[in-house]
């Protein structure tokens, strides 16, 4: 529907009374006229169809008070310039009086029709326009958009289609005062909202407005407050049940994951209270600090893991090299010195990121990269591309499968070298692809099942202010 269009609830628009009094006057006098031309051909009697042309034009655009009255007029001139004797409003002969009554009743009643018709029209294209706004207030509620902001654009709209300065729809009941009138939308016994109008609304609108347009925004309004709130139980739904899953997997996690270095722990300490050679005891020791670090960085990952998932890990940005945030991630997991092979691009960009949440990404795929490499040095490679510096960890292991690569960014997800998948304490990757993007980064995985895998992570370049 067009916005210019209005629904019309008062009646119909019809043009000035004095414009159409002289259509009526032109109507009668070009009749009058023509009859005379015709009158040499045709009897006079049988000429006052002429008049009826005028009549029903002037009844179907000003109604049929004005054709009765055009009707009337129309048989006076015919009598008084046409039926002998002319000049008088009297008639010699008997038929002249039967064909001025035919002429009359005629005019009279194609007047009535003409004027029945229009009303016909004019109530099919209100009914029109109706189902217009019915439709579009359809689509303004249901289309999935925000709630308020659909009722704000349907109140615009229905302010124009009501030829008045505001309307406003307000959930819930609203008081009024004499500037304003309401109207109770209702879904069965309970008021989901009010109308809101300018005053100035006359009876004719108010009562089609009441019987037409309100029973339709109330069903709509209804059925939009309905799909509101399923909504809401979904979404709460999906995050109960999204929660539920990280919290199995974190007590499997913390089952698992968190016992084995525990259980270690217990039983080296056990063994040091014995009797032990020299060797043993170190080994021993080892084992204790080899665990407890190990289990140091559980711990970290989980608290990394909870404070992305709660949104609270923003970043602190600043100026910082890639090249030293790989070198200090490589020197943070214990790597061997020819562990990684090192590739990276003669005067690097720095970025405006945060370096410790980079450096802990970085770590992560470093460490995930040296346990699938199979032994082969794994190769770091960082270049500036375009608006993007671009860093590439590629290992020589067992790979990814395809199907298996949009999942090993999720939480508690981890790719065995045999293939095998379960969830358990994988949360290296889920940390990296959060601290990425927190930095305004992307991060994704290249591989092939066999041909080892290759992450990457893309990360945006400013320029640096002098």
């Amino acid at each position: 529907m067009r916005t210019s269009e209005r629904l019309g609830l008062s009646g119909a628009s019809r043009p000035s009374v004095a414009l159409g009094a002289l259509a009526s006057l032109f109507a009668v006098a070009a009749a009058t006229a023509l009859v005379y031309p015709l009158a040499k051909i045709a009897p006079v009697a049988a000429l006052g169809l002429v008049y009826i042309v005028g009549v029903l034009v002037v009844a179907s655009v000003w109604g049929g008070w004005l054709g009765s009255i055009t009707a009337l007029a129309s048989a006076a001139a015919f009598n008084w310039f046409h039926i002998p004797p002319t000049g008088r409003f009297t008639i010699a002969e008997a038929q002249n009086w039967v064909a001025l009554a035919v002429f009359l009743v005629a005019a009279l009643l194609a007047s009535s029709l003409s004027e029945r018709g229009r009303g016909r029209a004019h109530e099919a294209e209100q009914r029109r326009r109706e189902a217009d706004l019915a439709a579009e207030m359809a689509r303004l509620l249901l289309r999935g958009t925000e709630l308020s902001a659909a009722l704000a654009t349907l109140s615009h709209r229905l302010a124009q289609a009501l030829g008045l300065p505001a309307a406003a729809i307000e959930l819930g009941a609203v008081g009024v005062d004499e500037r304003r009138e309401a109207f109770a939308l209702r879904d069965g016994d309970v008021q989901i909202a009010t109308l809101l109008l300018s005053a100035g609304l006359d009876e004719p609108s108010r009562e089609r407005l009441v019987a037409r347009v309100i029973p339709s925004l109330e069903a709509l309004l209804a059925a939009a407050l309905e799909r509101e709130t399923l909504q809401a139980e979904v979404v709460e739904t999906a995050a109960l049940r999204r929660s539920d899953v990280l919290k199995t997997a974190l007590l499997r996690a913390v089952s698992h994951d968190l016992r084995s270095p525990l259980t270690a722990i217990v039983a080296a300490s056990e063994a040091l209270r014995s009797p032990l050679s020299r060797n043993e005891h170190e080994q021993f020791v080892a084992d204790i600090v080899g665990e407890a670090e190990r289990l140091s960085r559980l711990v970290d990952k989980l608290l990394d893991l909870s404070r992305l998932e709660a949104d609270v890990a923003q970043p602190r940005t600043d100026w910082c090299s890639i090249e030293e945030l790989l070198h200090t991630a490589a020197q943070d997991i214990g790597a061997a010195p020819d562990a990684f092979a090192f590739s990276l691009g003669a005067d690097l960009p720095q970025v405006r990121a945060d370096p410790a949440q980079l450096e802990r990404a970085f770590a992560n795929l470093l460490e995930n990269a040296r346990r699938h490499c199979g032994g082969h040095p794994v190769s770091v490679r960082a270049r500036a591309v375009g608006d993007r510096l671009v860093v590439r960890i590629v290992d020589r292991g067992p790979g990814i499968a395809p199907s298996r690569a949009n999942h090993i960014f999720e939480p508690f997800y981890r790719v065995e070298p045999d293939g095998s998948v379960y969830r358990g304490a994988g949360l290296g990757l889920a940390i990296v692809r959060g601290f990425v993007e927190a930095n305004g980064g992307r991060v994704w995985v290249e591989s092939l099942p066999g041909q080892g895998a290759s992450f990457v992570v893309a990360l945006p370049l400013e320029r640096v202010s002098a």
